[in-house]
């Protein structure tokens, strides 16, 4: 049985809040790093905000990046006051950052610390481990991978959090406010603002036992278990790559480029309690859709545009092919891909971008126009399809 494949949810709320501030900012700038302490008036009254302004826009608006790593987005109308802080604030302890988050939760919630995570949940602390186990085998993975590849990354300077609801009811309440109505469809997602994977106990889902806080093996006993694995490794993906180098948060990152490479490194290990070990696996959901559904032209659609991913008739098709593009330049055009995520690297966040440049840039990186390449990646993919997966 195939496993279910993950899609990238869309975020109501991050949608209106940049709306909102393309309306009132002309054109941001990215000055160096630097501290503020903001008062901003809203609904609720005053508030105090003290963090990096990642971005000031023209007219004052900000983009602010707090001590628990969330993003806000501060229109220029509501700022009352603000002064520069001389002096960085003590950063938080992974463990007083995780009581920090779980005081924003429902009661119940525990902490879980690792060498790169911080692990909130209020399912069994077995189940925990074994996720952050995952979590830090993927974050080991993804750096030697990217660092023998020839790409500079870094290792993300603070602790990546993960809050894991002990039920899907429990979970698409609390998603509910990041991913709307698509809460129910989605279960587990990397949010852009918060920098935080959020999902709840696989072993609670349908299909797999209900013993609350099952163990590894009962995780992937059932083939359900397979897309759910993957889409942990997928979500777990897009945050070590917002975290290290590879992309910026709320940059113009092509959307085909970012779930490229998390559906590279999603293929999950069925025949293992462990879930997941490898990256670039065949991966079969993807191959099979992106040979069934591909037709001529689409390669030069994903480059130019995000529009496919957002389409209401068949986003999976450009999940597959975005997996199909990125295997292929991965494995057959290393250097010219490192180069092309080099160039991506660089953009700042809430830039504009065209379509005419993303195919500049493509074609800047790999010599060759999506139209050139298209024959060459559907040529691999068939070749693909003949052999087993590994």
């Amino acid at each position: 049985m195939s496993p279910r494949m993950p899609r990238l949810p869309v975020f109501p709320a991050l949608a209106v809040a940049l709306a909102g501030w393309a309306a009132a900012a002309e054109a941001p700038s990215a000055p160096a790093a630097r501290l503020e302490q903001v008062t901003v008036r809203g609904p609720g009254g005053l508030r105090t905000l003290a963090g990096e302004v990642v971005v000031e826009a023209v007219d004052g608006g900000m983009l602010l990046e707090l001590p628990d790593q969330r993003y806000e987005l501060v229109q220029p109308a509501a700022v009352v006051s603000r002064e520069r802080r001389a002096e960085p604030q003590e950063g938080d302890t992974p463990r007083e950052l995780g009581r920090r988050i779980v005081a924003e939760l429902p009661p119940g919630f525990d902490v879980h610390v690792t060498r790169h995570y911080v692990v909130c949940f209020d399912t069994s602390r077995d189940y925990a481990k074994w996720c952050a186990a995952l979590f830090e085998r993927l974050h080991d993975a993804f750096g030697n991978f990217w660092t023998k590849a020839g790409l500079e990354i870094v290792d993300p300077p603070r602790p990546l959090v993960v809050v894991i609801f002990a039920d899907r009811a429990a979970y698409e309440a609390h998603a509910a406010g990041d991913l709307g109505a698509a809460a129910d469809r989605v279960v587990g997602y990397y949010n852009l603002l918060s920098n935080r994977v959020t999902t709840f106990d696989l072993t609670g889902t349908d299909g797999l036992s209900r013993t609350r806080g099952g163990t590894a093996a009962q995780v992937m006993a059932s083939p359900a278990a397979a897309g759910l694995v993957a889409t942990l490794v997928h979500e777990a993906t897009h945050q070590m790559a917002f975290n290290s180098g590879m992309h910026r948060r709320l940059a113009p990152v092509p959307l085909w480029l970012s779930e490229g490479i998390a559906t590279y490194f999603e293929t999950p290990e069925l025949d293992s309690d462990r879930g997941w070990r490898g990256i670039g696996a065949i991966n079969r959901p993807r191959l099979d859709r992106f040979l069934a559904t591909h037709r001529r032209g689409d390669v030069a659609a994903l480059v130019a545009s995000d529009d496919r991913f957002r389409s209401a008739d068949a986003p999976l098709d450009a999940y597959a092919a975005a997996w199909a593009l990125t295997r292929h330049l991965a494995e057959t055009r290393k250097r010219e891909f490192i180069d092309y995520l080099r160039s991506q690297a660089a953009k700042q966040p809430l830039a504009d971008d065209t379509p005419e440049a993303r195919r500049r840039d493509f074609e800047a990186a790999f010599g060759a126009t999506p139209e050139a390449l298209e024959a060459d990646v559907v040529k691999a993919m068939a070749r693909l399809a003949s052999r087993p997966a590994r």
